[in-house]
Formats: structure tokens, sequence, C-alpha cells
């Protein structure tokens, strides 16, 4: 399953994040810089193991939320709350 996980599904994105992570962990260890290795090396998990933003679920809709389950008022419509209040 893993492996299916990081060799499929590969978008813009995640090659992009996988660029990124890479080039930060370069340069991190290019100028000795080693606290950069912890940000490159996220966007580089990120991008391999296909989670967060990298996996493409942030702004693509596809989480499980379903707005029909949820009961909403017509337009036009007010809900309408009593408030008993003490004699």
């Amino acid at each position: 399953m893993l492996k299916q996980r990081i060799l499929s599904g590969w978008t813009f994105m995640r090659v992009l994040y996988l660029a990124i992570g890479v080039l930060v962990i370069i340069q991190s260890v290019a100028d000795k810089q080693w606290f950069g290795l912890l940000p490159g090396g996220y966007f580089a998990a990120m991008a391999v193991f296909r989670f967060g933003c990298a996996a493409g679920g942030c702004f693509s809709g596809s989480c499980n939320y379903d707005p029909a389950e949820k009961t909403a008022a017509k337009p036009g419509e007010a809900e309408v709350e009593k408030i008993k209040t003490k004699p």
C-alpha cells in the first residue's frame, strides 16, 4: 500500500512540493544552516508520502463533507426559536 501511495498519483503540486523540499535541503546543507533541514524535509515528505496539501485534498473539494446533509433553511425562510420567559 505504501509503495502504491508513493509511486502513483503524481501531480504538478506533488512535484513542486518535492522540488521545493529538495532545494531547501540542498541550500541548508550548502550554507550549513542545519535547522533548514526540518522544513525542507517536511515539504519533501509531503510530496513523497502524499499527505497534506501535496495530496491535493486542500482545495480540490475531496474532503468528506456533504453539504446535502446539513439542514438549512430555504432562501426567504428564517429559523425561529422561541424563548421562554419567567412569569
